[in-house]
């Protein structure tokens, strides 16, 4: 009787203890998709000091604050995994456009672009406190130029192995990979072997090769190749950043593209690839001209172009350029942001030329770059891609979606509109829309896919003991209002999102509360790295 009454008061005081256990947040009577790819499932989602702590049926927990989600979708944060926020985060720290359209952390330092210094990096977000997560990757251009300018050439053995130091104490520092811009000034004088050997570096620390590759165009499978060797040779996980294809010679090719993303899987290759979802593209006005005229900076470049027969160099080079895309004009290259004036905004070259008053000729709109280049260069909108390519590449399965921004200024320039709704628009466009993927898969793709390939153990997943990082939005009504005519519009349809446990939007609106965190990579000591 008396180890029964024992029993009795055990079984009782569990009860009791169970009815009395308290959250910070309880979000109630939701659909969960966990982020797997599993479909989803009612239930509530128990959130305290900054961690999932009960998911399913959370009956008996009170919380100080009650979320009702009926007939909405609870889902972890979504990761973007290419983004270039560096400069941008003291001027807006709250990344309404990140946390708006969903986004509760971010991979930045791609395209070859970083901040050198990542332990001091860390330190400054740390001190600024965003509204997201941030990881970076280690930019080889900004190493390469740091060692050895903008010059045109093969390092030396001793600036090789100071780049490599650059690299090693990055990585030291919580860096989760290494990124190349080799389209990009230094970064397109570099040779695969450059690369390797830096990419071993990162190997060492179980870090990713994130590549904005050498072609996106007409030699786009050869730039391939190039990342997939440099992944086999280095022995270290591949990110392709923005796959796409641009150009209209080269639309439809994407069959042919990501037939050789499924081979090298099927070979042992740990690479993946990343898109956002719209048919323009956005960099740099200096793209427009050859590599070679880009060379020893800013100064180097005015002196070239003030030469004659350089800019008859230039003219011809771009003149190739249109005859490949069978365009007569520069119709398709929109100014973004030109700091020199900035009227440009918003209009392409051939609208810009035809307002200063030349010739309707490409000869003169190729005068207008080079005039433009000259007073500092721009950023560009540049449209020219399919979007049956778009579609073919978002079905493939590991493929995620990134919207190579920055944290947007509200109403500066006339930006791309995937800073504001690259998320958004996948889920009304390509999923409820025209049902390109299912819900389930296009969840996954932003959450447990990115948080697998760039080592974010504790994000990506809803799942007793993860950080925090949620949202609730309506499926019916979620939608970017970004477009490029009026590119600055925040998303709709996420009601809350909550980062490290704690409100960031409530009732569709930002709260101003900075909760993000730097996110490093935890593998400090190199690693033995096996073979493919």
């Amino acid at each position: 009787m008396k180890t029964f009454c024992s029993f009795l008061f055990l079984v009782l005081f569990s009860a009791g203890a169970r009815a009395q256990e308290t959250a910070d947040i309880l979000i109630k009577n939701g659909r969960i998709l966990d982020g797997t790819g599993n479909s989803w499932r009612y239930g509530d989602v128990a959130i305290k000091n900054g961690k999932i702590i009960k998911l399913g049926n959370c009956a008996g927990i009170t919380a100080s604050k009650t979320i009702d989600a009926a007939n909405m979708i609870i889902s972890p944060g979504f990761i973007d995994v290419h983004t270039h926020i560096e400069g941008d985060e003291q001027k807006n720290p709250t990344a309404n456009n990140f946390i708006m359209d969903g986004v509760t952390t971010v991979v930045t330092g791609n395209c070859g672009a970083s901040r050198l210094d990542i332990k001091r990096y860390f330190e400054q977000l740390d001190s600024t406190r965003l509204s997201i997560n941030v990881a970076t990757l280690i930019g080889h251009n900004d190493v390469r130029k740091s060692v050895m300018g903008t010059a045109n050439r093969k390092p030396t053995e001793e600036e090789m192995q100071r780049m490599e130091g650059i690299v090693d104490q990055a990585m030291k520092d919580g860096a989760v990979g290494l990124s190349t811009g080799l389209i990009y000034i230094p970064g397109t004088y570099a040779g695969t072997d450059e690369i390797v050997r830096l990419a071993k570096v990162a190997a060492r620390y179980k870090g990713v090769y994130a590549s904005h590759m050498r072609d996106e165009g007409d030699s786009v499978t050869q730039a391939i190749d190039e990342a997939l060797l440099i992944g086999r040779e280095a022995h270290l996980p591949v990110e392709i950043s923005h796959f796409k294809l641009s150009g209209q010679q080269n639309w439809g090719r994407s069959k042919e593209t990501v037939a050789m993303i499924v081979k090298a899987r099927e070979e042992g290759i740990d690479v993946t690839i990343d898109q956002y979802p719209y048919t323009a593209s956005s960099t740099s006005l200096s793209t427009l001209l050859p590599d070679e005229i880009l060379a020893d900076g800013a100064d180097s470049i005015k002196a070239r172009l003030q030469r004659p027969e350089v800019r008859e160099y230039v003219y011809q080079y771009i003149k190739g350029k249109l005859k490949k895309r069978k365009l007569k004009h520069l119709s398709y290259a929109y100014v973004a942001y030109f700091k020199a004036d900035t009227t440009y905004n918003g209009k392409n070259i051939e609208e810009i030329n035809r307002l200063k008053g030349r010739k309707h000729k490409i000869k003169q709109e190729a005068e207008t770059v080079m005039d433009m280049m000259e007073a500092g260069g721009a950023g560009m909108v540049f449209h020219g891609m399919s979007d049956e390519d778009v579609k073919r590449i978002m079905q493939y399965p590991f493929n995620m979606f990134a919207c190579d921004a920055s944290i947007r200024i509200f109403n500066q320039g006339a930006p791309h509109p995937r800073g504001y709704g690259t998320n958004a628009r996948v889920l009304s466009k390509y999923v409820r829309d025209e049902k390109v993927l299912s819900l389930e898969e296009a969840v996954r793709r932003m959450t447990s896919l990115p948080a697998q390939k760039f080592g974010l153990k504790d994000r990506g997943i809803l799942k007793e003991g993860m950080a925090a990082d949620i949202l609730v939005f309506d499926e019916k009504q979620v939608r970017d209002l970004s477009t490029y005519d009026q590119p600055h519009a925040y998303s709709v349809g996420f009601q809350y999102v909550i980062v490290n446990g704690q409100l960031v939007v409530e009732n569709g609106q930002h709260l101003g509360t900075r909760n993000g965190m730097t996110l490093k990579n935890e593998m400090t000591m190199p690693a033995t790295v096996k073979s493919f």
